[in-house]
């Protein structure tokens, strides 16, 4: 009989979760916007109910499962099972037992990783990356993050490597959601990008940003209205967009600069959904920074869409 394995993929704007099959098959899903409001609390209960939906989708009870995984932003301690410092979750500083609190709840051993690491190793695995020993994922969404493939082997450093998003493209620049200035993410992630954007607007410069969010009932704006808002030429957001770019550029290119690896996998919310176009924005804009301009990496969207973080969240239960 096949071992059934759930997955969750926390991201700052949704969480999606999902039951896959020995041969990594989807057999179930169910998805929820990440809570914005309250504390770690509050998103634990989403996180429960979310993959109880799953399950319920797939036919079978959460404690059938032979373990969850979950792909979790912030500060990852996976012996202890802990999160902590998660910034794109509301008011989530100090460490929590997530790993015990959700095993608890939903009668299954519960393991942690980080989201845009077990992500890329699921491209890396199953996905756009499957062809090659060395990739970067890069990961744009609420934030910007990144995960490292080097020589064949997801690389951690000494926990923390892979935080593209807080590498510094401008000296004393615009301040990032980390509190700190001049990050990538401070101009490339959608959470930076909104409060650009508000800001702007208040200032008075014309947008329908807002206008589209509040007629599409969404409480942020989301990819799909920076969707609407680019196909109607709305200038902000071209600028925004236009500015975002040049950060991932920017960024992306000085990452390859240091490791050389074969390839970058462009996922992420907003890297989905603008894909293609993203992906040769991001070669238009790296080009002027790589230092070896005659091999550039090969830039790919990622090829498991909006799965990939769930799918390698479940690869982590043995």
């Amino acid at each position: 009989m096949a071992q059934l394995r759930g997955g969750i993929d926390l991201g700052g704007t949704k969480i999606q979760a999902i039951v896959a099959d020995d041969e990594h098959r989807v057999i179930g899903q169910a998805r929820r916007p990440t809570p914005v409001t309250g504390g770690p609390d509050d998103v634990i209960a989403a996180l429960v109910q979310v993959q109880q939906e799953a399950a319920a989708a797939a036919g079978v009870e959460t404690s059938a499962l032979a373990g969850i995984g979950l792909g979790s932003p912030g500060d990852i301690e996976v012996e202890a099972g802990t999160i902590g410092n998660a910034g794109n979750l509301p008011n989530w500083h100090a460490p929590v037992p997530v790993a015990q609190l959700l095993g608890e709840k939903l009668g299954a051993t519960v393991k942690i990783g980080n989201d845009v690491s077990v992500a890329t190793h699921a491209e890396f695995e199953l996905g756009a990356g499957k062809e090659f020993t060395s990739l970067l994922g890069v990961f744009w969404g609420t934030g910007v993050g990144g995960g490292l493939i080097l020589h064949g082997e997801e690389w951690h450093g000494r926990g923390g490597a892979g935080e593209i998003g807080h590498m510094v493209v401008r000296r004393g620049g615009a301040q990032c959601p980390c509190g700190r200035l001049g990050c990538m993410e401070a101009y490339a992630g959608r959470k930076a990008m909104e409060i650009e954007a508000r800001k702007r607007h208040d200032e008075g410069e014309h947008t329908d940003l807002f206008k589209l969010m509040e007629k599409h009932n969404r409480d942020r704006l989301t990819s799909g209205i920076w969707q609407r808002a680019l196909d109607a030429e709305d200038k902000l957001a071209l600028h925004l967009f236009d500015r975002a770019y040049e950060a991932l550029g920017a960024g992306v290119a000085s990452a390859v600069n240091l490791l050389d690896i074969e390839a970058v996998v462009l996922g992420g919310g907003l890297g989905v959904r603008f894909g293609d176009t993203a992906a040769q924005r991001l070669v238009e804009e790296m080009r002027p920074h790589l230092f070896n301009d005659e091999r550039p990496p090969v830039v790919r969207v990622a090829a498991l869409g909006d799965f990939g973080g769930a799918l390698g969240a479940a690869m982590l239960v043995g």
